[in-house]
């Protein structure tokens, strides 16, 4: 595998966790000036902040926002990690824009390896649940004292990203839940719908959508189900939906019956592109719903036509 132009060597990897170890005196207390002031003279130290989180910069930066009040983009938390990457052994200069942000993803961070992981169901899986992180502090001092080299650990958890496997794994579950959603609002109704598979081709769709009302001979109604945390997936399957809003006027352009398209959207990634929910919204004219509104799915759309039960 090519290295890159940002790729971290342990060496400079280990000294920012060393600087890191330093400034909390062996992790004893994570006070956010003292952290801050470390990321400005080893900036390589917020990548090891991060990798003993467990985020993805966009992860990071969303609980920040949730946690502080400050808005961190996606994008200014990718270029942050891209410049840390690049810029490992000098003081960091940050402008006044920026400052606070970065201030705010490390008062986040030393907040939550002081609390540790919370409680949460017992089908459920939180990110802190790590060996270094499931206790508070207290753990990250005991993994950090052991003979294990605790550096090497976090470095090959930047590498390879904490739970990589598993979330892909999971992937389809996290959607499953909001087309069940949509499942259960159409079965209440009685409306009729065919449901496709995934990478199923139809006639007449250059892209299978999730549900065709009431089916894909007749198509009055179409309905998309997406979920994505990340902003960059979010514009791919803005442009899908876009895509099926377009097919419907150019069937309806060829004299045949056009068909109402429905997004059902969830997920922080759409939260963030601004420019490309407003053209959902108008291209769908409003039909855009999220796990809030979807109790109104059926009486705000054309699926109200369908309806077999009261």
């Amino acid at each position: 595998m090519p290295k890159g132009e940002g790729y971290i060597e342990y060496a400079a990897f280990e000294s920012g966790y060393e600087a890191l170890k330093l400034a909390t005196k062996g992790f004893q207390h994570l006070v956010p000036d003292q952290v801050f002031a470390t990321v400005l003279h080893a900036p390589v130290s917020l990548i090891v902040l991060r990798a003993m989180l467990g985020f993805t910069p966009p992860e990071w930066a969303y609980v920040a926002g949730l946690r502080t009040g400050i808005t961190v983009p996606q994008n200014t938390a990718r270029s942050f990690d891209r410049e840390v990457r690049l810029v490992t052994k000098f003081p960091w200069r940050l402008s006044e824009t920026n400052k606070p942000r970065v201030k705010a993803l490390v008062e986040t961070a030393c907040a939550m390896l002081e609390e540790g992981c919370p409680p949460v169901p017992g089908d459920k899986l939180h990110r802190l649940h790590k060996a270094d992180t499931n206790g508070g502090l207290s753990a990250v001092r005991n993994l950090a004292a052991m003979g294990a080299p605790y550096a090497m650990l976090l470095y090959e958890r930047f590498l390879g990203r904490p739970f990589a496997g598993h979330r892909d794994s999971v992937s389809d579950l996290i959607g499953d839940n909001l087309e069940a959603a949509i499942e259960e609002m159409l079965a209440k109704d009685g409306i009729s719908f065919r449901k496709t598979r995934r990478a199923e081709r139809l006639a007449g769709f250059d892209q299978a959508p999730d549900f065709i009302i009431p089916d894909e001979f007749s198509p009055r109604v179409i309905i998309e189900a997406k979920i994505t945390a990340d902003d960059g997936t979010a514009r791919d399957k803005v442009a899908r939906i876009l895509r099926l809003c377009q097919m419907a006027k150019d069937r309806t352009a060829e004299g045949q019956p056009g068909y109402q398209v429905i997004a059902c959207i969830a997920g922080r990634g759409f939260g963030v592109r601004r420019a490309d929910m407003q053209q959902l919204i108008l291209h769908t004219k409003g039909k855009v719903f999220t796990p809030k509104t979807m109790d109104r799915l059926v009486e705000c759309s054309a699926l109200r036509e369908f309806r077999s039960a009261k």
